[in-house]
């Protein structure tokens, strides 16, 4: 990548959302080692406007996120639109809640995924390697589903893997069952199918732009159904495309193998997938994570390849939609 790097570009959203942190119902505040705090929906209200513009942070700049008055869904008023510049640096260098976090033993424990572009300067993944990237920068920000603030020591743990004072480290706390949080996790629509395709081991340098969307989920009180809700969006209605170098046959083996309808385990609602599997997340067939439809389009031919469907049944059923 030439130009600055992903933490550079990130920088003047986080600004912006910080200048704006009134109009858009978050509340910050600084921890004792001086880290800030973002409260995006665990005692703020935060909102749709927060979500969208905390998604674009999380692809650290290099894309854009919209909530369209209209999608492929007749009749559904809420969608999420994603498109990055970049997708494979947008999405899978720093959109991706890659790097676990956790402290402490029990049910007092803190755990977490850590998202956004502070992934790449602690490096705690193989994926930066294979991706072949580096970034240096003097401040930093991650995004985090939580409902909780969290400890201390795990921050400072945090602020020194990446090599930043805790002062620099901004942290923005997007609970599930929030509208930000909702808009955040569900703008990672063309993100699974980013992470799918290097699962499958599709050569990513082949992927040269993409676009994704999904609808928006109502909101739901409690964290299971809000995660429920929110992988079904994508699920049963994400869509996204895909443009690639290389050849058809390589494009076409893409989409056969990317809709989520190609998992064991699709069929039902998550929230009973993850119930099946006594909420063991790493029992659930990853392959199950990646839009219900994909296009993938080849560069040098011109043809396009279709797979998947969309469940709108199984839609309803997830988000409570009343006959």
């Amino acid at each position: 990548m030439t130009g600055p790097g992903i933490n550079a570009t990130a920088a003047p959203l986080v600004a912006a959302l910080l200048e704006d942190a009134e109009a858009l119902r978050l509340s910050t505040q600084r921890m004792g080692n001086g880290c800030l705090l973002v409260d995006a929906g665990i005692e703020a209200a935060g909102g749709l406007e927060a979500g969208r513009r905390i998604a674009e942070i999380c692809l650290a700049g290099l894309g854009t996120v919209d909530l369209p008055a209209c999608g492929p869904v007749a009749g559904w008023p809420s969608w999420v639109r994603v498109h990055t510049t970049d997708p494979v640096l947008a999405c899978l260098g720093s959109q991706y809640a890659g790097w676990s976090l956790s402290h402490g033993e029990g049910k007092g424990a803190f755990h977490a995924l850590g998202s956004g572009p502070g992934r790449v300067l602690a490096r705690k993944e193989p994926l930066f390697d294979e991706l072949g990237y580096r970034d240096s920068f003097d401040r930093t920000c991650f995004v985090l589903e939580v409902d909780k603030a969290p400890p201390l020591p795990l921050v400072d743990k945090i602020a020194r893997d990446c090599g930043v004072e805790p002062a620099a480290l901004t942290l923005i706390l997007t609970p599930t069952s929030s509208l930000a949080g909702a808009v955040q996790i569900v703008s990672r629509v063309l993100e699974v199918a980013l992470h799918k395709a290097h699962a499958l081991g599709f050569d990513l340098t082949a992927i040269r732009d993409g676009i994704g969307i999904a609808p928006l989920p109502p909101p739901a009180p409690d964290f299971m159904t809000a995660m429920g809700r929110t992988n079904d969006a994508i699920l049963f209605a994400g869509q996204a495309q895909l443009f690639v170098t290389g050849d058809d046959a390589a494009a076409e083996d893409l989409a056969r193998e990317l809709p989520s309808s190609a998992s064991r385990d699709y069929g039902r609602p998550f929230a009973e997938v993850f119930k099946t599997y006594k909420y063991d997340f790493f029992q659930i067939d990853p392959m199950l994570f990646s839009p219900a439809r994909v296009m993938v389009s080849a560069l040098q031919s011109g043809r396009s390849f279709s797979a998947g469907h969309l469940d709108l049944p199984l839609l309803e059923t997830s988000f409570g939609i009343a006959p």
